[in-house]
């Protein structure tokens, strides 16, 4: 692949930075304050959009600001596969500038301009880690995420709040200093470099390393990275629930999370290589070892009563998808992993949309208090099942694309171990997600509900979870853009 020098890239990761130091500016001047949110969230969209036919063409674009020694730069770049991530974080932050204006001002939360300004940082961590371009700069912006996005956690400044920042601070911090630092400082001098590779195959890895040394840097890297929420250190992630919905929805969706897997399956592929995996029987072990989290996470999903709390364990398990389909090492599965970091944005985030919704209108967190609430809010429950039936896999919604190819990939594979695994963890998708559209628009109200009379929410809120359900089924039935970018990855 040619990289061509593009200054776009150094603007698309200053353009949230900079929305930050506006909204600050705007303090508490509400209007001010959002238009400037929403500026930069389209700012963004816009120059990570103009990057699609470059990319989409075959080529690659990179940026370099300067360079520390040999082989060791803060730079970044685009290729296909920073593409998917940032095409949809991008996007996805200026529906959720929208959604949480509505939110926050209809429960009439506190600290509004910090709440704007850290959730632009988050971003700027976000999209500077799709554009990285070797492990360092990849790892100086993961710390950032983690940071900024700790004031949105503890946002409440209650005692759970603290707890679950501290929490969420100990874990992902602690394990990006205890195992990718380290492994990043023995990478960068067996190798001279911490450049990504060009392609998937070969990584960057000399040939002669012994291979235990392989294999504990590679272990390293897969748990390091705690945002992917692999289990054990995954408990930071339902903690986090405390904070306000939008939160929830950039956590889940948009920032924390997906910079995890993403950082996760970079180093997988352009760091190890297929080839390094293949050679030393990591790929298999590694699919098994995070369906333990696919399997478990909807176990415990399908446990809570609380709706909140019941997306996040869904997204525990719906996370290691990704990993699992790039461990997989065959292109089929591969693709439906990557496909999975868009697939999984849109649909995951129109459910926290709805959560918020559901709470802002009637106040009710818990499932079981919902009966009925769909023939109230009818947009928000019909939202609510259009992306459920994507994290189940069904069509003709996106997750469908993803269960697809990762099936095939498992076949290719020859792992009817991971075939069980993907079956069985669809029917766990089915049991906690059908009972709560059921309710809604089946349950009896009860006595109370009959009296209040409740509606949807403002339609600021609603809009946005309408129009990222709708998207989620336009990529389940044209998933061309996204699946193209995938496909180069693989070429």
């Amino acid at each position: 692949m040619e990289f061509v020098y593009d200054i776009r890239l150094l603007l698309a990761v200053l353009a949230p930075l900079i929305g930050a130091g506006l909204v600050m500016a705007a303090g508490r001047r509400p209007n001010t304050r959002e238009a400037c949110s929403f500026i930069s969230a389209a700012a963004l969209f816009v120059i990570t959009a103009s990057m699609v036919p470059d990319i989409y063409g075959g080529g690659g674009l990179r940026f370099t600001l300067f360079e520390l020694l040999g082989g060791l730069s803060f730079s970044l770049r685009a290729d296909a596969l920073s593409m998917v991530f940032a095409v949809s974080a991008s996007f996805l932050w200026v529906v959720t500038v929208f959604y949480s204006a509505g939110y926050m001002r209809g429960l009439r939360e506190h600290e509004q301009t910090r709440f704007n300004t850290c959730f632009a940082l988050a971003l700027f961590g976000a999209i500077g880690c799709a554009f990285s371009d070797n492990l360092l700069t990849l790892y100086l912006f993961y710390e950032i995420v983690s940071i900024c996005t700790y004031p949105l956690v503890a946002h409440h400044q209650d005692e759970e709040s603290y707890e679950s920042g501290r929490k969420y601070l100990t874990y992902l911090t602690g394990t990006a200093k205890g195992l990718i630092l380290p492994a990043m400082v023995l990478i960068y001098v067996m190798s001279g470099t911490l450049d990504f590779a060009d392609n998937i195959r070969t990584g960057i890895l000399p040939v002669g390393v012994h291979n235990g040394v392989v294999t504990l840097l590679y272990a390293c890297c897969i748990l390091g990275f705690a945002k992917n929420a692999v289990m054990p250190f995954h408990s930071w992630l339902p903690s986090a629930m405390v904070a306000p919905t939008p939160v929830s929805a950039l956590l889940h969706a948009v920032a924390v999370v997906k910079v995890g897997v993403f950082a996760t399956v970079r180093v997988m592929l352009y760091v190890f290589g297929v080839d390094c995996m293949d050679a030393l029987s990591l790929g298999l072990p590694t699919a098994y070892f995070v369906s333990i989290t696919i399997v478990v996470g909807s176990i415990i999903a399908l446990s809570k009563d609380n709706l909140k709390a019941r997306l996040a364990y869904s997204t525990v398990s719906q996370l290691s998808y990704i990993i699992l389909g790039v461990a997989l090492l065959k292109p089929a599965g591969i693709e439906g992993g990557l496909i999975h970091i868009a697939n999984h944005a849109f649909s995951k985030i129109t459910l926290f949309f709805c959560a918020g919704a559901i709470y802002v209108a009637t106040h009710k967190k818990d499932i079981s208090e919902m009966s009925g609430l769909g023939r109230a809010m009818p947009f928000t429950f019909g939202a609510f099942a259009l992306a459920s039936l994507s994290m189940i896999g069904a069509p003709p919604v996106a997750g469908f694309v993803t269960k697809w190819y990762l099936l095939n990939g498992a076949l290719d594979a020859g792992s009817i171990g991971i075939i069980i695994v993907l079956m069985a963890s669809t029917l766990l998708n089915a049991a906690y997600f059908v009972p709560v559209v059921y309710q809604g628009f089946f349950g009896q109200p009860s006595e109370a509900d009959l009296e209040h009379r409740y509606s949807e929410a403002h339609p600021s809120m609603v809009v946005p979870l309408t129009v990222t359900a709708l998207i989620s089924v336009v990529i389940g039935l044209c998933p061309g853009l996204f699946l193209s970018f995938v496909q180069r990855v693989i070429s």
